[in-house]
């Protein structure tokens, strides 16, 4: 299994199955738009401008799991996301990423040996390789535009 075998719903509503990302790095995070963290989301843009003509995409996903910290809607969501940090990177629909009941991709995500558990909290990362393995589990501190996180893309990048 990968994360190449999920299907999940856009932020318009549409289903989509991650496996038109084979081939492609994908930085998967669970977002928020009233977070201390909720910044990043100028970084995620800036991150994906620079290296996705090299084969990175990034993934948002809004989850109110943490402090109600997303209570908009998916299209709340959208609006605020283009608006305010000029986002063009895919937005998914609200899921939720912790718990019992959490979307299907995110409970996978988190029963990986790679992955350091549970989600901590609003803009955790997942980097993932071109074949859809999980290849770390990045803390929401860690910003996207820094070395570490552009060493572990570089990494991920360059591997055939």
């Amino acid at each position: 299994m990968s994360v190449h075998d999920f299907r999940v719903k856009t932020i318009d509503g549409a289903e989509v199955a991650l496996s038109q990302y084979k081939g492609k790095a994908l930085l998967i995070v669970n977002t928020a738009s009233e977070c201390g963290y909720t910044p990043q989301y100028k970084g995620l843009e800036e991150l994906y401008q620079a290296y996705k003509g090299r084969g990175l995409e990034v993934l948002a996903f809004p989850s109110n799991d943490f402090g109600g910290q997303e209570p908009g809607t998916n299209a709340e969501i959208r609006k605020f996301c283009e608006r305010r940090f000029k986002t063009t990177f895919p937005l998914f629909a609200k899921v939720l990423v912790k718990g019992p009941k959490a979307d299907p991709l995110y409970r996978y995500l988190t029963t990986l040996p790679v992955n350091g558990g549970e989600v901590t909290w609003n803009f955790n990362k997942f980097l993932v390789d071109p074949k859809g393995a999980v290849v770390a589990h990045l803390d929401s501190s860690i910003e996207p535009t820094s070395p570490e996180m552009r060493k572990r893309i570089e990494d991920v990048l360059s591997v055939k």
